[in-house]
């Protein structure tokens, strides 16, 4: 895979992954699951989608977009899930082969902006030295790239392992399925919501996860737990708290897009049974995709695995 296509990517997947760059102190206990057992809280990353007017039900998995995989499980529910939907739906069209070509502007920062202008000597010396050695990446050669999506050359390095992706998986499983694969949004959409952001801001947050290297791995191992415990509930708590250590900026990079998504996974499902596939940051809280579904009249349930 060639440097573009890494980043590209990695840095889709990165959006709303959940290796949360470490800008709070972090606690060295795993957040407990909520003790109701309802299904609004249930402790599952597959739901099915059914009623108001629904033939037939839909599902919806939380992901976690990068992992080590020896940590990757696809239990047989969510296979099950696959084969009975006609298509599947991540959130953004991975196998679209113009992807790398669509993000060639969308990655770079507007305004003739680079690294060397946002960040000190010394502090572009060391997020240089440290992408060299866990990314084999010149500095110079990604510093007009948004900062925020440098992060994606990163995750190897917080993970501890190359990482594996759910999303590409599930490609596979459709193409061997001869089933289409779509998205609930546009690679320009993605990007461009980080014009939104302070490059600045972004820059800091690079540095950061550069020079609290363990604090970082602490907390991508928190969110790794949470999510092999299907724990959706604290899942989004944890997320929405420490967003890439941009958490003003939740709103924006969470809740916004889980209520654009909702039209169109209701157009989805209604026009054939689809397995929704999204970070699983996305499903849990008021503003998630589990409570706008039911908010828009449809039954979601757990399917335990």
């Amino acid at each position: 895979m060639n440097l573009s296509r890494k980043i590209v990517f990695g840095a889709a997947l990165l959006l709303t992954s959940l290796t949360v760059q470490a800008q709070k102190k972090i606690t060295k206990s795993v957040p407990k699951a909520p003790a109701a057992t309802t299904d609004a809280s249930a402790n599952s990353l597959l739901w099915e989608v059914s009623g108001k007017r629904l033939g037939t039900p839909s599902y919806v998995f939380g992901t976690f977009h990068m992992m080590c995989p020896t940590d990757m499980n696809m239990a047989e529910s969510v296979k099950q899930a696959v084969s009975k939907s006609k298509q599947v739906v991540l959130e953004l069209d991975m196998d679209d082969p113009s992807m790398a070509q669509q993000a060639q502007t969308g990655m770079m920062m507007q305004g003739g902006q680079s690294l060397r202008q946002l960040l000190s000597p010394a502090e572009y010396t060391r997020v240089g030295a440290y992408l060299e050695a866990q990314a084999h990446v010149p500095i110079d050669q990604v510093s007009t790239m948004k900062p925020f999506l440098l992060g994606a050359l990163l995750i190897p390095a917080a993970l501890g392992c190359p990482p594996a992706s759910y999303e590409m998986a599930f490609v596979e499983m459709a193409k061997s399925q001869k089933k289409e694969v779509l998205g609930l949004e546009t690679m320009q959409d993605q990007l461009g919501i980080f014009d939104k952001i302070p490059y600045a801001e972004q820059s800091k947050m690079l540095t950061a996860t550069v020079d609290r290297e363990a604090e970082t791995k602490q907390e991508v191992q928190q969110m790794v737990a949470l999510y092999k415990a299907q724990q959706v509930e604290a899942l989004h708590e944890m997320t929405t708290k420490s967003v890439f250590g941009l958490p003003k900026y939740s709103e924006l990079l969470i809740d916004a897009r889980n209520q654009r998504w909702i039209a169109g996974i209701e157009k989805m499902a209604a026009a054939q049974p689809t397995f929704f596939a999204v970070g699983a940051g996305h499903l849990g809280g008021p503003k998630g995709v589990l409570a706008l579904l039911r908010e828009q009249g449809y039954q979601v349930r757990p399917i335990t695995q």
